[in-house]
C-alpha cells in the first residue's frame, strides 16, 4: 500500500495562530493512533510498517483539521483502492515461470566405455588409391561369390578348384604374367650375359654415321623418362609401405582393444545402471532445499497478495477512529464556544447601549463642530450576531460522551502485527508436513533404487560377452602371423626398393659419365676411360635388374593377390553391405557361427537390422529383447514415484487468514458515533449567524471618526469629552469585541470540519464496518485460496524435476549405458582400419612396385643400347655423304672463263 497511500488532510491552524500568537501544538487523536498503530505520520516519509509495506497515511489528522478539497480527492482515490482490492479475486497470481536453474544438470557417467568413432582420412595419395581401386575393380568383376562361400564354410571339401579359379580369373591372369616375368626375365639375363662373354652383345659400334647423335640422344632421353618413372612410382612404394607399417601396428592393437572396449561395455552396463541411478541426488537435492523454502514462501504470497485489501481496511478503520475523537473534540469547542459568546453578547450589551447613549449625545451637543455626518453611525452602535438563536449540540455531546471506549490504536497494531506474523506462522503450521515430505524423499530414493536392481542384464549379455571372448581369444594367434608376415614384407620391400634405387643410381652415373666422355672425346674411335665407366654403370644397373626382377615380380604378385582379394572380396562388399546380406540368409553360416544365437538376438532379427538399430542409437533391450522381459517405460513413470508425495501435498489445509482488525466494542464506538444524531444539526444557522459581526458598527472606525473631530472642535470641553469616547471605543475592541471574534474563528473552525463530516457520517461509518468485516470474512478465504495455488504450484516445480530426472534415465539407459551403438562403431571402425588405412596403402604399394619392375625391361634395353654409344667405334666405314669419312678424295678440275 506503500504506492498506494492517500495524502492526509492538510491541518489548519489553531486558534491564536491567524492573530499572531504561537501556541503549544496539540497532537490530535488521528497522529496519537499513527504513532501508537506504527503508520506513517503527516509531513514524513511513508515508512513500511512489517514485511516492507507502507500503511496509507490518509487518517492522519492535526488536532481541528477540517476537511479540505485534497483530503476529499484522498478519499476519493482510498475508495477506488478499496473497490480494487475487495473486487480483485485472490489466488490469481500464476506461478512463477520456470528459471534456468529449474533445468537439472546430470552428469555423463558412462562416456568412457564408448568406442571412439574412426574416420576416412583425406590423404595426398587419394588419387594413387582410387586408380588402384579401378584397376583392381577391372581385374576381379564377379560380385560376392555366395555359392562358393556357402560352400567352404559349410562343407569346405566340395570345393571345386574350377569354382575358384572361375572367380579369380583375373588374379589367375595376372599370375600367368607374373609367372612369364619371373622366367622370361632371368632367362634373358642369362642370354644377355652368355652374349658378353662371347661379346656379342653391349659392344662397340663398327661404324660411325650421321644418325648416331640422333639416336643416342633418344637413347638417353627415353632412359631418362624410364629412370624417372621408376624413380616415382619407388618414392610411391616406399611411402606407401611405411605407412602400411605405421598403421598396420595400431591397426592390430585396436582389434582386441575394441573387443576388450566392447566386453567392458557389456559389463559395465549394470554399473553404468546404477551410477544413473544415483544422479537422482541431483533432483532430490533441488526439492530437499525447496521443501526448506516452502513454508516462508507459501506466508510471504499470502502477505503480498492480501495486503492491499487488508492494509486499506486498516487505513479506513483509522479514518474512521480519528474521525470519531476529532468531531468529539470540535463538538466539545462549538458548545463551549456556543455558552461563552452567549455570555459576552450579554456582559457587552449594557456597556455597549450606554456608551452609544453618550457618545450620541455628545455628538448632539451644539458646541460640537461637524459632528452630524457622525452621529447616524453612533445611533446603529448596537450588538450583531446572536449565538443564542443557534441549534444546541448538546444532546450529540450526551449521545458520544465516553467515547471512545475502545483503544483502536492498540486494536489496529494488533491486528497489523497478526497479519504480518502470517510468514512466520505459515512456517509453524507446515513443519511436520515439510519433515514428512523429506521422509517421503527417502521413499522415493528406495523405489528409483529398484530400477537398478530389477533391470534384467546379466542373462543376456553373458552371451555377447562369451563371443567376444573367444573373438579375442582366437585373434591373438592370427593377429600375431600377421604382424610377424608385415615384418617380413616390409624389410623384404625396403631391400628391393634399396635395389631399385641402386639401379637408378647406376642409371645416373652411367649417363652422366658417358654424356660426359663423349664430350671430351675427339676422336669416335679413341678409348676414353669416363665413357668407358658410364658404359659400365649401366651395364651393372641391367645386370642388378636381370638379377633382382624376379624377386620383385614375386613380392608384387603376393601382395597383389593379398590385398587385392582384401579389397574386392571383403572391402568392397563391406561397403555395399553385401557381407551383411551373406550372414543374414539362412544356411550360408554353419551351425557354430549362427550369430544371431550367439549374440542372442531377436529371432525376426539379422545382423542388418541389428546393425542398422545399434547404429541409430537403439538399445540393448531392443536388440537383445529385453523390452518382452522388462518395460522401461512403465518402470520410468511418474506418477509411480510421485503419487504419495502428490497426496500429501493435496492433503495439507492450514488456517493461516484468521485475522481480527475490528473488536466488538470498537465496532460498538463507531455504531454509537453514527447514531449520534450529529447529521441532524443544521450546521448552515451557525456559518449564517457567524457571517454577522459581533457589533453592527464598527468600533475602530467610529473610534478614528471621533479623534478626527477632536481635532476640528474649537471648544476644549467637547475635544476632550471625544478624546475620551474615543479611547474608551478602542478599549471596548481590544478587550471584549476582539476576544469574541478569536471565539468566532475558533468556532468557525469546528463548524466547518463538522459540517463537511456529518452528512457523509452514517455512510462512512457502515462503509469502513462493512469494508472491515467483509476483509474479515474473506481474510480466510482467500489465505486458503493461495495457499492451495502456492502448494499446486509448487508440486508442479517438483513433479518437473520427477520428469525430467526420469525422462533422462530413460535416455541414458537406452542411448548411452545400455546402447549397442558401440559394436556398429566397432564394426565400422573395422572396415575403417582394415580397408582404409591398410588395404589402401598396401595395394599401392604393390601398384606401384609393380610399376617399377615391368619399367625395369625398357630400363634395361635402352641401357644395353645406350652402352654402345659410350664406347669408341671399332672400324671407320667411308660414306659417300661426308668428306670426314672420305679421306682420299679427289677434287675435280674446272675451267675457269677469263
Amino acid at each position: 500500500m506503500g504506492d498506494a497511500s492517500v495524502q492526509p488532510r492538510q491541518a489548519q491552524p489553531p486558534r491564536g495562530a491567524r492573530w499572531g500568537n504561537k501556541p503549544r501544538q496539540r497532537l490530535g487523536f488521528a497522529q496519537r493512533l499513527t504513532r501508537q498503530a506504527g503508520f506513517p505520520q503527516q509531513g514524513t516519509k511513508p515508512e513500511r510498517i512489517i514485511q516492507g509495506q507502507a500503511c496509507p497515511s490518509a487518517c492522519s489528522q492535526a488536532d481541528g483539521a477540517p476537511g479540505s478539497p485534497l483530503a476529499t480527492e484522498a478519499m476519493r482515490v482510498a475508495g477506488l483502492l478499496l473497490a480494487w482490492a475487495l473486487l480483485r479475486p485472490a489466488g490469481t497470481q500464476q506461478c512463477h515461470l520456470a528459471s534456468p536453474g529449474g533445468v537439472l544438470r546430470f552428469t555423463d557417467t558412462h562416456a568412457e566405455i564408448r568406442v571412439p568413432a574412426l574416420h576416412r582420412v583425406p590423404s595426398s595419395l587419394d588419387p594413387l588409391y582410387g586408380l588402384v581401386r579401378r584397376c583392381l575393380d577391372l581385374i576381379q568383376q564377379n560380385p560376392l561369390p555366395t555359392e562358393l562361400l556357402r560352400a567352404a564354410l559349410n562343407d569346405p571339401g566340395s570345393v571345386r578348384t574350377s569354382q575358384v579359379v572361375q572367380y579369380e580369373l583375373g588374379y589367375v591372369v595376372c599370375a600367368v604374367v607374373a609367372l612369364l616375368f619371373t622366367v622370361a626375365v632371368p632367362v634373358a639375363g642369362m642370354c644377355f650375359c652368355y652374349c658378353r662373354s662371347r661379346r656379342q652383345c653391349g659392344g662397340r659400334l663398327r661404324a660411325h654415321r650421321r644418325s648416331l647423335g640422333c639416336r643416342r640422344h633418344c637413347l638417353l632421353v627415353s632412359l631418362s623418362l624410364t629412370s624417372l618413372i621408376i624413380l616415382t612410382s619407388v618414392v610411391c612404394a616406399f611411402v606407401t609401405s611405411q605407412r602400411v607399417k605405421g598403421q598396420m601396428e595400431p591397426g592390430l592393437v585396436a582389434v582386441p582393444a575394441t573387443l576388450r572396449t566392447l566386453r567392458q561395455h557389456i559389463a559395465s552396463v549394470p554399473q553404468g545402471v546404477q551410477m544413473v541411478v544415483d544422479q537422482f541426488e541431483v533432483p532430490r537435492q533441488h526439492i530437499i532445499s525447496d521443501l526448506g523454502g516452502l513454508s516462508r514462501s507459501v506466508g510471504v504470497s499470502i502477505h503480498a497478495q492480501l495486503k492491499a485489501m487488508t492494509y486499506m481496511a486498516l487505513a479506513d478503520l483509522q479514518e474512521r477512529a480519528g474521525d470519531l475523537q476529532t468531531s468529539l473534540h470540535h463538538l466539545q469547542i462549538l458548545d463551549k464556544t456556543v455558552r461563552a459568546l452567549a455570555s459576552a453578547r450579554a456582559e457587552l450589551e449594557p456597556v455597549l447601549r450606554e456608551r452609544r447613549q453618550r457618545v450620541v449625545a455628545l455628538l448632539d451637543d451644539p458646541r460640537c463642530t461637524s459632528c452630524a455626518s457622525v452621529l447616524g453611525r453612533a445611533q446603529s452602535l448596537e450588538l450583531g450576531a446572536d449565538y443564542g438563536k443557534v441549534p444546541s449540540v448538546e444532546k450529540v455531546l450526551k449521545a458520544v460522551a465516553g467515547l471512545p471506549r475502545s483503544d483502536f490504536a492498540e486494536m489496529i497494531r494488533q491486528g497489523n502485527g497478526t497479519f504480518n506474523s502470517i510468514p512466520e506462522l505459515a512456517v509453524e503450521r507446515m513443519a511436520q508436513v515439510i519433515q514428512d515430505l523429506r521422509d517421503e524423499m527417502a521413499r522415493i530414493t528406495e523405489k528409483v533404487q529398484s530400477i537398478a536392481d530389477g533391470f534384467p542384464l546379466h542373462d543376456y549379455t553373458r552371451p555377447v560377452s562369451e563371443a567376444l571372448v573367444k573373438a579375442e581369444d582366437r585373434s591373438q594367434p592370427y593377429l600375431q602371423e600377421v604382424e610377424r608376415f608385415e615384418r617380413y614384407r616390409w624389410i623384404t620391400g625396403t631391400v628391393l626398393c634399396s635395389i631399385i634405387l641402386l639401379i637408378l643410381t647406376c642409371n645416373v652415373a652411367g649417363m652422366v659419365l658417358g654424356a660426359y666422355g663423349l664430350s671430351k672425346r675427339e676422336d669416335p674411335s679413341d678409348y676414353e676411360c669416363r665413357g668407358e665407366a658410364g658404359a659400365k654403370f649401366l651395364l651393372v644397373g641391367v645386370g642388378l635388374s636381370f638379377l633382382f626382377s624376379w624377386l620383385l615380380i614375386l613380392l608384387v604378385f603376393a601382395t597383389f593377390l593379398v590385398g587385392g582379394n582384401i579389397q574386392t572380396l571383403v572391402c568392397r562388399n563391406w561397403i555395399n553391405q553385401e557381407i551383411y546380406k551373406f550372414i543374414d540368409t539362412p544356411g550360408n553360416l554353419p551351425p557354430s557361427m549362427n550369430l544371431t544365437h550367439h549374440l542372442n538376438l531377436r529371432r525376426d532379427s539379422n545382423l542388418s537390422a541389428t546393425y542398422r538399430e545399434c547404429k541409430n542409437g537403439a538399445g540393448l533391450w531392443e536388440v537383445l529383447q529385453l523390452n518382452r522381459s522388462y518395460d522401461l517405460d512403465e518402470h520410468l513413470k511418474t506418477p509411480k514415484y510421485t503419487a504419495d508425495f502428490q497426496k500429501r501435498l493435496g492433503d495439507f489445509m492450514a488456517h493461516l487468514g484468521d485475522v481480527r482488525l475490528l473488536r466488538s466494542e470498537g465496532r460498538q464506538d463507531l455504531e454509537t458515533f453514527a447514531r449520534s444524531g450529529m447529521d441532524e444539526v443544521d450546521f448552515g444557522r451557525f456559518q449564517e449567524e457567524m457571517k454577522n459581526p459581533v457589533v453592527q458598527t464598527s468600533l475602530p472606525g467610529l473610534a478614528r471618526s471621533l479623534e478626527g473631530l477632536q481635532k476640528m472642535q474649537r471648544n476644549g470641553t467637547v475635544a476632550g469629552r471625544l478624546a475620551a469616547e474615543a479611547r474608551a471605543l478602542w478599549e471596548m475592541q481590544n478587550s471584549t469585541v476582539q476576544s469574541q471574534e478569536a471565539l468566532v474563528v475558533k468556532m468557525g473552525e469546528s463548524v466547518q470540519f463538522l459540517s463537511r463530516l456529518a452528512p457523509h457520517l452514517q455512510e462512512r461509518v457502515k462503509k469502513t464496518l462493512a469494508t472491515t468485516a467483509s476483509v474479515e470474512a474473506r481474510l480466510p478465504v482467500q489465505a486458503q485460496q493461495i495457499l492451495r495455488q502456492e502448494i499446486g504450484c509448487f508440486t508442479r516445480k517438483e513433479l518437473r524435476y520427477f520428469a525430467q530426472y526420469l525422462n533422462w534415465v530413460g535416455q541414458t539407459l537406452r542411448e548411452d549405458v545400455a546402447s549397442c551403438q558401440p559394436l556398429a562403431t566397432a564394426l565400422d571402425n573395422g572396415r575403417v582400419i582394415l580397408c582404409d588405412r591398410i588395404a589402401d596403402p598396401w595395394n599401392a604399394f604393390w601398384f606401384s612396385l609393380g610399376c617399377c619392375t615391368f619399367f625395369l625391361i625398357p630400363n634395361i634395353i635402352f641401357a644395353i643400347r645406350l652402352t654402345k654409344h659410350f664406347r669408341p667405334i671399332r672400324n671407320r666405314l667411308i660414306s659417300t655423304g661426308s668428306e670426314e669419312t672420305c679421306p682420299f678424295h679427289i677434287p675435280r678440275v674446272t675451267a675457269l672463263k677469263l
